[in-house]
This record gives C-alpha cells, sequence and structure tokens, in this order.
C-alpha cells in the first residue's frame, strides 16, 4: 500500500515567499524606507511588513505591485529567478546582505558634500586593498 505525501496547505509559505520577503527587505533597506514608513504606505502595519519580508506572511499581487511602484522597481524584481537565470540586480543586492553593508550604504549617502564622498571611497578602497591585496577594487 502506497502512502501519498501530506498535502500542502495553501496558505503555507514557500521558499519564493521568503525569496520575495528578502528581496523586499533589502530594497527597502537600500532606499533608508523604515518598515512603518512602508507600511504606512501600503495600507499595513510594520508587524505586517517584518511578516512579508520573514516570508511568513504572502505578498498579494496587488500589495507587492504597490511595494514595487514605492521602491520605484519593477514588480518582476521580486520574483524567483527562471532556472539558470541570473539578473544583474541580485549581484548588486547580495552585496547588501551583510549588516555592516547596508549601514555604510545608508551612512555615505547621507554624506552630503562630493569630495568627503570621494575621500571616504578612497579610504574604504584602501583598506579593502590592504586586506585582499589580490581583490580589484576599482
Amino acid at each position: 500500500m502506497a502512502s501519498t505525501p501530506p498535502a500542502r496547505n495553501a496558505k503555507q509559505t514557500t521558499t519564493a515567499d521568503h525569496s520575495i520577503g528578502m528581496r523586499i527587505a533589502e530594497l527597502r533597506i537600500a532606499k533608508g524606507i523604515s518598515q512603518a514608513a512602508l507600511g504606512q504606505a501600503i495600507g499595513v502595519s510594520f508587524q505586517q511588513v517584518q511578516k512579508y519580508e520573514r516570508g511568513l506572511n504572502r505578498v498579494g499581487a496587488a500589495r507587492l505591485q504597490s511595494i514595487a511602484g514605492l521602491l520605484n522597481v519593477p514588480v518582476s524584481t521580486f520574483l524567483p529567478d527562471q532556472a539558470g537565470a541570473v539578473r544583474a540586480e541580485d549581484t548588486s543586492l547580495s552585496l547588501l546582505r551583510a549588516p555592516e553593508a547596508l549601514e555604510l550604504v545608508q551612512a555615505f549617502s547621507s554624506i552630503t558634500d562630493a569630495q568627503i564622498r570621494r575621500d571616504v571611497l578612497s579610504i574604504v578602497k584602501s583598506a579593502a586593498r590592504l586586506h585582499a591585496p589580490d581583490c580589484d577594487v576599482s
């Protein structure tokens, strides 16, 4: 007698939901938007935004479209990749997964003086070369 696998709950989240939530969080943080501000803009609580970002709750199509509009990206940015396809934005977003990288980008973005920005960039590039001399930091 063959056993059948247990049926998956239709409302149960999937790896795609987790991926979508992670992309929402990455883009929200990169744009300097708080969970509360995003929630208010799309009509949900910041707790609901947390649930979306953690992949605990699914994001409906209309809500995902609202989020994409607010973050100024196409909806396809959040969708899982096709088999073998690599998106250009995924490679740059993956750099922001480290909390320190996000803090660095946010702090750097707050510097208004162009010369100071160039100086800070030069310092960071020098530090990167010292740590990994064979690393190509242009």
